[in-house]
């Protein structure tokens, strides 16, 4: 690992890593990033499982769309950074509010919340999430992203339906004036997964946080105030 330097002898902090010959170019591009991010730097010195954490907390800032008290469900929680986040906010280290964060990988024991792993597309799922919440939920958060296959136009359809089906995930599960705030990317067809949005929600916003790389093509959206479908309908028909 080395640094280098630019010029008039000013030293260049950007740190620089040998390549081994078994890693990729791409890997080699990865690691450097993480090791030259600043917001990975934070999240190792405040304690967060990601930098992504940031991002949540960015969001919130601006819009406070997290409440003490709430009841709250993570979909594809792992590694935990807005679990972490989403829990300060709601009071769980004082007894308030509840989360429960899904994934189909494991999860390290994150304090105060509970943690299934399940895949929130099976039919099981929403009736065991509001179970265990003990009722609707005021929020579910998605940050997940697609596997990729390196096919652009595969790629954006496999994060789009991704998307919808946490959108259905939250009509079954959400509280009336409930959120919902999920990762998309910018580009593509998404004019009807906003459509949907705009007809269960009063407001839709589209957010991109600071936290976001310059370079990442990622955009979140946030739809508050939840109607029932009923509600929903009459108003389309009005």
């Amino acid at each position: 690992m080395t640094t280098t330097k630019s010029g008039g002898g000013a030293r260049d902090l950007r740190i620089k890593v040998k390549k081994p010959a078994k890693r990729s170019h791409s890997s080699q591009l990865w690691l450097e990033r993480q090791l030259n991010d600043p917001y990975v730097k934070r999240a190792r010195e405040m304690g967060y499982r990601s930098r992504a954490a940031f991002k949540l907390a960015e969001m919130d800032e601006r819009y406070k769309f997290l409440k003490p008290g709430q009841k709250l469900v993570d979909l594809g929680c792992a590694p935990g950074g807005w679990c972490q986040v989403a829990g300060a906010k709601v009071g769980l280290d004082k007894g308030k509010g509840k989360i429960i964060g899904i994934d189909l990988l494991p999860v390290d024991p994150i304090p105060h919340v509970e943690l299934i792993q399940l895949d929130f597309m099976a039919e099981e799922a929403p009736a065991l999430l509001m179970e265990k919440l003990g009722g609707k939920a005021d929020g579910v958060m998605s940050d997940m992203a697609a596997n990729t296959t390196g096919h652009k136009k595969t790629d954006h359809l496999r994060i789009i339906g991704l998307a919808e089906a946490a959108i259905e995930f939250a009509n079954d599960v959400l509280a009336p004036g409930g959120f919902f705030l999920a990762k998309l990317f910018q580009g593509g067809d998404s004019a009807n997964l906003l459509t949907q949005l705009k007809r269960d929600f009063t407001l839709v916003r589209n957010i991109k946080p600071a936290a976001s790389r310059a370079d990442s093509s990622e955009l979140y959206v946030l739809a508050t105030g939840f109607r029932r479908k009923a509600e929903a309908e009459a108003d389309a028909d009005d």
